[in-house]
């Protein structure tokens, strides 16, 4: 008799690969949020993108593509979260599903 609540099993070993190395579309939502600073400043807000992706690339992407500056930022609540200037909740969105890290099901865009 085997008590299934003793087994060891690994939760990290679902990679987000498949064999032929290419990464899926994540299981999770990600969330985009915006927030206001000081006047018209505006901080956009990226959490919850599977660690398969790395993170600083990704930003590094952002700054290139909508031309703004941005960073990753550890918060001890919801882990890493990426951090853009101004509002770019749209182009994050675009990006995301039209790279193929998450569907548009999967983002959920909190704001004004």
């Amino acid at each position: 008799m085997e008590i299934q609540n003793l087994t060891r099993q690994d939760p990290f070993a679902a990679d987000a690969t498949t064999n032929n190395d290419t990464p899926q579309i994540q299981q999770g939502l990600i969330h985009i949020r915006i927030q206001q600073r000081s006047g018209r400043k505006t901080l956009t807000t990226v959490q919850g993108i599977s660690f398969a992706y790395d993170q600083k690339k990704l930003v590094k992407a952002f700054k290139r593509l909508f031309h703004c500056n941005g960073t990753v930022d550890t918060h001890p609540e919801y882990g890493e979260v990426m951090q853009l200037q101004g509002d770019q909740r749209q182009n994050v969105c675009e990006f995301l599903s039209k790279v193929g890290i998450a569907k548009m099901e999967q983002l959920k865009v909190h704001g004004f």
